[in-house]
């Protein structure tokens, strides 16, 4: 299936410090082009890709699983690692699984990680019937567009493919067990009225990393999708400056040399 317009994959070539982002669950690069788009003006490599099954249509995500989904990312990271002396991972709910996954596993080869409103569990007494529900139910309603922003809107499936929730599930408690492998500097920005992630969420991934250079950061006027809603400017310099205090030189005159 072609990709929908506005869901194609980013990717820029900067300086020697790189940034892989990560989309969230049926959404797509276009929920973070914005902050690709951001970092890479500011000299980083930028990778920003496509997550298997998204994008395009539901059926096609009802295909795949989280390790579909974290081996794109693992991929990505690697070839960031060889282009790149200095790495970070960052990511939208879901995708802020993935880079706390890619942060637990590759140690030292991730500097730092940043992420904005990350899922931690499948909420809800529905979550424990999808081991059963997917097999006689195909799809959910849609999680996508949950921001405070008029005219701003995500491109996502307006359905949630069951098979894939379950699979998301098994992911989230999988990297739950993780957490504390976690040590790398963190940043993490939360909405205060989110419709898809609960505040729960990131308060247990605060309490299970071992990091101890750890930022908290509260979104006053943002829904889940913060990266396109009011706050959007605000996670792109909080960002920017997190990745400058780690690797000086980031976003001084547009270069992204290592000082």
């Amino acid at each position: 299936m072609p990709v929908l317009p506005g869901a194609e994959p980013y990717r820029h070539e900067g300086g020697e410090v790189g940034v892989l982002l990560c989309h969230g669950f049926t959404g797509s690069p276009q929920s973070l082009r914005p902050w690709a788009e951001h970092h890479a003006a500011h000299g980083l490599t930028v990778s920003l890709p496509l997550l298997p099954g998204h994008g395009t249509r539901w059926e096609d995500m009802q295909l795949t699983t989280w390790q579909d989904w974290y081996a794109q990312v693992d991929r990505e990271l690697r070839l960031l690692a060889e282009r790149c002396s200095r790495v970070f991972v960052a990511g939208l709910s879901m995708g802020g699984a993935l880079a706390l996954r890619l942060a637990a596993r590759h140690g030292g080869r991730v500097a730092g990680t940043v992420v904005v409103n990350p899922a931690n569990k499948v909420h809800g007494l529905s979550a424990y019937a999808l081991p059963v529900a997917r097999h006689l139910v195909r799809t959910t309603k849609g999680i996508a567009s949950d921001i405070a922003k008029e005219g701003a809107a995500e491109l996502g499936y307006d359905r949630v493919p069951l098979h894939a929730a379950h699979s998301l599930r098994m992911f989230l408690r999988r990297l739950d067990g993780e957490l504390p492998q976690v040590t790398q500097p963190l940043l993490l920005l939360r909405s205060a009225r989110d419709h898809v992630v609960p505040a729960a969420d990131s308060a247990r991934v605060l309490s299970r990393v071992s990091a101890t250079d750890v930022t908290e950061i509260v979104l006053e006027h943002s829904y889940h999708v913060a990266t396109l809603d009011k706050d959007a400017d605000r996670i792109f310099e909080e960002s920017l400056a997190f990745i400058g205090r780690l690797a000086p030189g980031v976003g001084k005159e547009g270069t992204a040399a290592v000082g």
